[in-house]
């Protein structure tokens, strides 16, 4: 299994490392609609929606309010009262707080609804941002290049992802406890740009390309395509990775681009990074109700369809893992406790290459990130520090170990409702709604 992944990680490194920026396209070309699903964003919502507006003058921008319990609604009806390009969506119980894809159906159906008969779908784009999201203000341009939305047969375009609070360290508690939030956060921003870039990067040889839940840009004949009486979006955790899987699977195809990003705010607090990806855990173990159809898709090549298998294959390989690896050194102490002496002799005769070879298969394809990570995204940190960074992110990868077990869990005893996960400046680390 180490062998396997370490050779998937060698090719995923080179395209990423041989990216050269394309040139953009004239946003002009396109109808832009941003989709800002939001439950309790009162803190956060004022500063994305202002932004929103000043950065790209010529967008919409509709908030799905999914019955806030704070003063969203009232934040965003304040400024829609002066701004013509902001809508506010309303949702209420018990229709509201049942998901993600949910929110983003009824602004789906609210822009259908507003749009005339002559509107030109394949000319409409929606992009989907995060109530703390900041799409960088070259995102409409390099995603209207010749590559993506300039080529009609691309339906939907994925934008790098950016830690808009890496290097800052949380306001207030302890200095441990800053200095844990701050490299969590960094570990956040090291694995967005670096490894799911590569990934995303060498998914346009495989053609599956997946979407993001931040950053995610679509045409609307291709949200129109795959509609059907609900909607675009469908009730998995993971949407956005169902959404492509839709997308796809209907002969849509989907583009990535390192040339722009939008940047998020990283979690600084483990607890609720746990519940953020167990629920993203959780959302690509529902997705595997889709395996069939990515197997028989004649949209999909063979490596096409293998690739997409491999991932919604990923949390149940991290269940298998943390049972088959501990096996060999489980036999070993069981060994060492009943003859020492023999077990030392065994060592230090030229086993340790055998730990040598195995610790260096299971470390390098993360630690490769860290100096990667320092060269490509942050080139004035020091070489010393890169390479903390690729230890770091070895650490880190095992918390994938716990949430893939929570999400086990959390699909045996049919707890599917959302769970969304609080901001740094909010006292609760989730509120998880009714279950469904």
């Amino acid at each position: 299994m180490s062998v396997a992944f370490l050779t998937y990680v060698c090719l995923i490194v080179v395209p990423y490392l041989r990216h050269v920026p394309a040139k953009p396209g004239d946003p002009g070309e396109f109808d832009w609609h941003f989709f800002v699903p939001c439950r309790d964003e009162e803190p956060v919502i004022a500063g994305t929606v202002r932004y929103l507006l000043d950065s790209f003058p010529t967008a919409k921008v509709w908030v799905v309010d999914d019955h806030s319990e704070d003063a969203t609604a009232a934040v965003v009806s304040g400024i829609a009262s002066a701004e013509s390009r902001l809508r506010l969506v309303s949702r209420r119980r018990p229709r509201a707080r049942t998901g993600k894809g949910d929110a983003l159906n009824a602004a789906y159906r609210a822009l259908r609804a507003s749009l005339g008969e002559h509107v030109d779908d394949n000319r409409t784009i929606v992009v989907v941002v995060d109530a703390d999201g900041r799409p960088a203000r070259n995102c409409l341009a390099a995603c209207a290049a010749e590559h993506l939305f300039g080529d009609a047969s691309i339906g939907a375009v994925q934008v790098d992802v950016w830690m808009s609070n890496r290097g800052r360290p949380q306001a207030g508690g302890s200095r441990l406890g800053k200095r844990f939030g701050a490299g969590l956060v960094r570990m956040q921003d090291l694995e967005f740009r670096t490894a799911i870039a590569a990934i995303q990067t060498s998914r346009g040889l495989t053609g599956t390309i997946s979407m993001g839940g931040n950053g995610q840009f679509t045409r609307l004949s291709a949200l129109t395509s795959i509609a059907g009486t609900g909607g675009p979006w469908r009730g998995a955790l993971l949407e956005d990775f169902e959404l492509g899987v839709h997308l796809l699977t209907a002969g849509w195809r989907t583009g990535f681009t390192r040339d722009t990003h939008v940047a998020q705010e990283g979690l600084y607090s483990l607890r609720r990074f746990l519940s953020q990806r167990t629920r993203w855990g959780q959302g690509t173990m529902q997705c595997a109700r889709y395996v069939r159809r990515i197997f028989d898709s004649a949209h999909l090549s063979t490596i096409g369809a293998a690739e997409m298998l491999y991932y919604l294959a990923q949390p149940w390989l991290q269940l298998l893992g943390t049972l088959v690896y501990p096996i060999p050194f489980l036999l070993l102490g069981i060994r060492a406790g009943g003859d020492p002496g023999e077990v030392w002799s065994w060592f230090s005769g030229g086993a340790w290459v055998l730990f040598a070879v195995y610790g260096s298969f299971g470390l390098l394809p993360f630690l490769i990130w860290g100096p990667i990570y320092r060269a490509k995204c942050e080139p004035t940190v020091g070489r010393l520090r890169g390479i903390a960074y690729g230890f770091a992110y070895a650490l880190y990868i095992y918390t994938f170990y716990i949430t893939s077990w929570r999400a086990l869990f959390r699909l045996i005893r049919k707890r599917n409702g959302w769970v969304k996960t609080r901001r740094n400046t909010e006292s609760h680390a989730a509120v998880v709604a009714v279950d469904h």
